[in-house]
């Protein structure tokens, strides 16, 4: 689902669910369409601190994603770290899962259709019938690894984009 059209699915079930439009609302729906991967609540608030004018408080931003996960327009993504994220609701065909960086932090989606073809295989020899899986594989990026391959590998950990 293209970015615009996830923003404007997302507005109109809120506004069926009753919610009153607003522009904190409005600048974390945006941010959420046009991002690839799931962010936490401070990483939401940093990147709207630069876009507006008046900043988004983290409490909105909280208050906001509850609403959404609510409603099933986000869902959270547990990586780890301490730290919840969120994501859109993906569409079937935007489905990804998640490599984290365990060095730096960083976040970043990946899809892998064989890994889907194994995932229906196996729904289909447990016990449970499947209704969503969620794969994160941890290590170590290209950089990170680089660094650690070069010796630089106590440096100071970077943060996650």
């Amino acid at each position: 689902m293209s970015d615009a059209r996830w923003v404007d699915r997302a507005e109109l079930t809120l506004a069926q669910a009753g919610r009153k439009r607003g522009g904190a609302r409005r600048a974390v729906l945006e941010l959420l369409g046009s991002e690839s991967c799931a962010l936490s609540a401070q990483e939401m608030e940093a990147a709207l601190a630069g876009s507006r004018s008046r900043p988004v408080s983290r409490a909105s931003v909280y208050r906001i994603l509850d609403d959404l996960e609510r409603l099933g327009l986000v869902h959270r993504v547990e990586i780890g770290q301490a730290m919840v994220r969120f994501e859109r609701s993906p569409s079937p065909e935007e489905h990804h899962h998640h490599l984290v960086c365990d060095r730096c932090g960083i976040v970043m989606p990946f899809s892998d259709p064989a890994l889907e073809r194994a995932i229906t295989s196996l729904s289909e020899r447990v016990p449970l019938r499947v209704s969503e899986h969620e794969i994160v594989i941890r290590g170590a990026c290209r950089d990170c690894a680089g660094e650690a391959a070069d010796g630089r590998a106590d440096m100071p950990r970077r943060t996650s984009a």
